[in-house]
């Protein structure tokens, strides 16, 4: 079987079809580019045909490239793992320049047939890059089509001509939003952009391309940067328009990765060095960067966290063997709060019929209003369809009434973080429960085993721990009772795939994994304050080794208050909490009245709309900055070290069963520096002696809690990596 099929109609068109066998959606391998090639080579050679379209007989044109596949090119290269990298980009330019020529003249630009991209929806990375080199590109005005070059969240840049195409076609400024920031967008919004030609209605799509096929001009076959005198838009580096765009573009690039994303920098690199040079060199350019970043430990470890591990644990990696499907046709949820709201609001959306249920009808339908609200927004954004809004909110039935939980597959309840009130819900609700149906709740911080105790099939309870926003963060976490059955994670998991979220199952213990390493994050940046570290120095550590927020702005964002309930909690649990240096400027704040952003006080001042105006200046009294501080790299050594001892303990203790899960979870939950790839990721790259080393000092000059686990000590002593493989690359 073929990736492309061959298709020649009457009029002297012919249409090369991307049909991928056994996928929903095409991805690239270096066969279906085989195939891509050998019809294109048989299309330019028959007279009788006139001109070409590509296309895809799926709904979708493609989702991008198999990046196993450039996995396996680097592992099949032996000692030469660049050049087996470099020369099969080479080859892939080299496809996709003959389809830019399309037999045309190198010298004059003339004889070529004209070739028209017809995607039926969406288009991502390789899918668009091939559309790049087509002479026209139309889309039909498929509702979910999305169109974009995403490689930069995965750790690498377009690698295919899509940096230099883009950069030529539209100027280094007008292309940041796609190639800097992976922006993914709608047909209109693409059009807008200058990226595609034409919007098509999907049924008129493939006509519309023909006719343009058989109508082009000779003019409209040549690429602008094939023609003599080409100007790159917004000028060249060294002109003077071009020059203070790309200092700018630098600076603004620096500011927003702080220098640790090593594809920005190759990717800005590769446009600036390309706009000095004919296409052709340019192309060679974009491939050396290219193959630089893919030998590069931090995008190696991205890729492989945000891809392939991420991938593999939304396919099922960590659900039970032997258990059907248990997806979620009806699901209740107990709370109609903030939390409860997001997900049965989420659950709607995707398809599932929903329960909310609240203390009286006044609180529930509070929750629906708020549903409403949101998902309105999201229509006035252009996000969402009407329609669809209409139809989430048709599939949601507010209310007081626990009999209205009748028949439902799952329940989740999202009352207050208090064993005293969950308990009875518990029960309640189970008394009107089948015996298949799972219970759930979202509890972030209370031990799940500890609130089965209410439950009255305990294999059948588990907990589900969603993160906020829940309709904007990908991460769920699916905890494990000591009680809980393969049939209830089964039917979490199931119940997370359907609505569109990256699930990891950790065992059950207090905090779980994501919390269990915040929480110590948080109180390492905190108690640096009291120790006299400037605030400012701790934040701009955090931001600039690539954490999204700074420990003090972090807990302003999930309150003080809450931070204070969860210290006198852990040190009421009698599991070895002493107050420490962080619980008291917290307790400090709270009794102060700062409770963070919600009470516009905390470690950081708000103006009256809640907007932060700089860390707040009564710090220094309370805690005043030391005469001598530390350099930024002990401060940031300690604010990473705090987070990966906790992960490898974790793994040691069995709350973690899979590194995969670890790492995933760590981006997604609380934005454990992505271009780490995750904490056992970093624990590979930075080598598990050198780590040891680090712990050992910081546990030697500032306390036990960065005493390092006897799982960090063995693989020192063995040189043993998480990932085989990876301590040499990051080595080389």
């Amino acid at each position: 079987m073929t990736d492309f099929h061959y298709m020649a109609d009457p009029s002297g068109v012919a249409t090369l079809i991307w049909d991928q066998p056994d996928t929903a959606m095409n991805v690239l391998t270096f066969e279906a580019l085989d195939a891509l090639s050998t019809h294109l080579e048989r299309a330019l050679a028959d007279d009788a045909i006139k001109g070409i379209i590509v296309t895809s007989a799926k709904k979708d044109f493609a989702g991008g490239m198999d990046l196993r596949v450039l996995g396996a090119l680097r592992a099949s290269s032996g000692a030469e793992p660049a050049k087996g990298i470099f020369e099969g980009l080479m080859k892939m330019h080299g496809v996709l320049r003959r389809l830019e020529r399309a037999g045309a003249d190198p010298k004059t630009g003339k004889g070529g047939k004209p070739v028209a991209w017809a995607s039926p929806g969406t288009a991502a990375g390789i899918g668009l890059e091939i559309a790049l080199a087509c002479h026209r590109r139309f889309v039909a005005d498929a509702p979910r089509a999305r169109l974009g070059l995403p490689e930069i969240k995965v750790g690498l840049f377009p690698g295919a001509g899509g940096t230099m195409r883009v950069s030529r076609m539209l100027g280094l400024m007008a292309s940041a939003p796609i190639l800097l920031e992976g922006k993914m967008m709608k047909p209109a919004e693409a059009l807008d952009f200058g990226l595609i030609d034409e919007v098509s209605e999907p049924e008129a799509l493939l006509e519309t391309a023909r006719a343009w096929v058989l109508s082009a001009k000779p003019d409209e076959l040549i690429k602008p940067w094939d023609r003599k005198g080409w100007k790159m838009p917004g000028g060249a580096p060294y002109t003077a328009p071009g020059f203070p765009t790309f200092v700018g573009a630098a600076a603004m690039v620096h500011g927003r990765t702080q220098g640790v994303y090593p594809a920005a920098r190759a990717l800005l690199s590769a446009i600036y060095e390309g706009a000095l040079v004919p296409f052709d060199t340019a192309l060679r350019i974009e491939a050396r960067h290219f193959t630089a970043v893919m030998l590069n430990p931090s995008s190696e470890a991205m890729i492989r966290s945000l891809f392939l591990s991420k991938q593999a644990l939304e396919k099922g990696a960590l659900r039970p063997e032997g258990v059907a499907d248990r997806k979620v046709s009806r699901l209740g949820v107990i709370g109609a709060g903030m939390m409860g709201a997001g997900i049965a609001q989420v659950a709607a959306a995707a398809g599932i019929d929903v329960v909310l249920l609240d203390r009286d009808g006044q609180a529930a339908e509070a929750g629906r209003a708020g549903i409403a609200k949101r998902l309105g927004a999201s229509v006035e954004r252009g996000r969402l369809a009407p329609e669809a809004r209409d139809a989430a909110l048709a599939r949601i039935t507010a209310g007081a009434d626990m009999g209205l939980l009748a028949g439902a597959d799952l329940v989740i309840e999202a009352v207050f973080e208090d064993p005293g009130v969950k308990a009875p819900v518990i029960s309640a609700a189970e008394a009107l429960l089948g015996a298949e149906a799972t219970f759930a709740t979202n509890t972030s911080t209370l031990p799940v085993s500890g609130l089965a105790r209410a439950s009255a099939r305990p294999e059948n309870f588990i907990g589900i721990h969603f993160f906020s926003p829940v309709d904007r963060m990908m991460l769920v976490e699916i905890i494990r009772g000591k009680e809980t059955g393969d049939a209830a994670v089964a039917r979490a998991l199931d119940f997370v795939r359907q609505i569109g979220k990256t699930p990891i199952v950790v065992n059950d213990a207090r905090f779980f994994y994501a919390n269990r390493c915040i929480i110590p994050y948080i109180n390492e940046g905190v108690s640096l304050v009291a120790e006299g570290v400037s605030p400012a120095l701790v934040e701009h550590a955090a931001t600039g080794m690539g954490m999204p927020l700074g420990p003090l702005q972090l807990v302003d964002e999930t309150s003080i208050d809450l931070a204070a309930r969860i210290a006198r909690a852990t040190s009421a649990a009698g599991e070895g909490h002493a107050p420490g240096a962080a619980d008291a400027v917290i307790f400090t704040l709270e009794g102060e009245g700062r409770l963070g952003r919600k009470a516009k006080a905390g470690f950081y001042a708000y103006d009256d709309a809640g907007k932060r105006t700089g860390l707040w200046p009564g710090l220094a009294g309370h805690w005043p900055p030391a005469p001598e501080q530390p350099g930024v790299e002990e401060v940031r050594q300690r604010l990473i070290l705090i987070q990966v001892l906790e992960a490898l303990r974790a793994l040691e203790e069995g709350v973690l069963t899979d590194v995969r899960a670890g790492d995933v979870g760590a981006i997604l939950g609380w934005g454990f520096m992505p271009w780490s790839g995750g904490p056992f990721s970093w624990v590979d790259m930075t080598g598990p002696g050198r780590v040891l080393e680090l712990a050992e000092d910081l546990a030697a000059r500032c306390g036990p809690r960065f005493a390092p686990p006897e799982l960090l000590r063995e693989m020192a002593a063995s040189n043993r990596r998480f990932y085989p493989g990876s301590g040499q690359r990051a080595a080389a």
